[in-house]
């Protein structure tokens, strides 16, 4: 099994209007040593929650020196690739290889984009025909296109990243595999269980090797926890953030949402790692933003430990009871 890389995404807490909060929170996660912080990106889900992914990603960026930022996803469907790619270059500039773009089509709340202008039907034929405009604008390229959601007159965008921004896909089914094969640099899995990542990491390999492409490298997936002492505790704390984002009941998510103390939630993450997932984001559920980062620090420890063993770990102590 290769290395893991273990980073976190907390929205609400990295994103305190408190700079020194802030930087306080970033300098414990890197002084824990994950490897990364993710962010997310919605423009407005489930009635207005919402947070720009670039922006959140300048901020941290521009918050701490070193910890990379993975964006997971941005949902470039709902978006201009011309903009896009102009708003990645500058990020570039002022923290050049620190960034991974993941990119997805949105859907989980229609509304979401139908008020971005943009038709629900459409959206994985707009982030089809955006994906390879940003890589092209980015590469320096000088563009024109005519295509049927996006039009371009000899459009350029300077400085190149260097290096240049990997792009990962989120999502999941068969225009997933075929966007990762012909257009990504990875995959971001999301909502799905360890068996569903092998299966899908093999059909991208044989899709990109039909394509002629090597397969893709890089290999994620962002998984929802709770994390307490108390496995009772640390799945209430779950169901309460889940469901208030989702408007949707724990029990819909319970297969695909550990909740246990650190190293439970390591050995529900074991599989993902050893069917190839060498990035890992938590998002945790806890009683404070330190102790989800502490925790998310601990549960990567095991995980990097290669003789992880937990005779008393069952799936009942990993998710409520049915």
């Amino acid at each position: 099994m290769a290395a893991i890389k273990v980073g976190i995404s907390d929205q609400d807490a990295f994103t305190t209007p408190d700079p020194r909060a802030r930087r306080r929170l970033l300098d414990r996660a890197a002084a824990a040593g994950l490897d990364h912080i993710t962010v997310g990106d919605h423009i407005s889900f489930h009635g207005g929650t919402g947070f720009d992914g670039l922006i959140t990603a300048s901020t941290l960026l521009a918050a701490h020196d070193r910890l990379p930022v993975v964006v997971g996803v941005y949902l470039l469907a709902l978006r201009h690739p011309m903009l896009a790619a102009r708003q990645l270059s500058t990020l570039a500039q002022t923290a050049p290889g620190r960034l991974t773009l993941g990119v997805g089509v949105a859907g989980e709340d229609r509304r979401e984009v139908s008020n971005a202008g943009v038709e629900p039907s459409t959206r994985g034929r707009r982030l089809d025909e955006a994906l390879p405009l940003v890589r092209r604008l980015l590469a320096g390229e000088e563009v024109t296109h005519e295509g049927e959601f996006f039009a371009l007159d000899q459009a350029r965008i300077l400085p190149s990243p260097s290096p240049a921004i990997p792009v990962v896909i989120g999502g999941r089914g068969e225009a997933a595999v075929r966007r990762t094969a012909a257009l990504g640099d990875g995959w971001l899995g999301m909502f799905c269980s360890a068996r569903r990542f092998a299966q899908t990491r093999a059909q991208i390999t044989e899709a990109a090797a039909e394509l002629g492409r090597a397969a893709p490298a890089w290999y994620g997936v962002n998984v929802w926890c709770g994390l307490d002492e108390s496995p009772e505790r640390a799945r209430a704390l779950l169901a309460a953030k889940m469901e208030r984002l989702y408007r949707l009941p724990y029990e819909k998510f319970r297969n695909l949402a550990p909740a246990g103390t650190a190293k439970q939630v390591a050995e529900f993450l074991r599989p993902f790692a050893e069917a190839g997932a060498g990035h890992v984001t938590l998002v945790p559920a806890c009683e404070s933003a330190e102790a989800g980062i502490d925790a998310v620090a601990e549960v990567g420890q095991y995980l990097r430990a290669p003789d992880l063993r937990a005779p008393d770990l069952r799936a009942p102590d990993l998710r409520a009871p049915a």
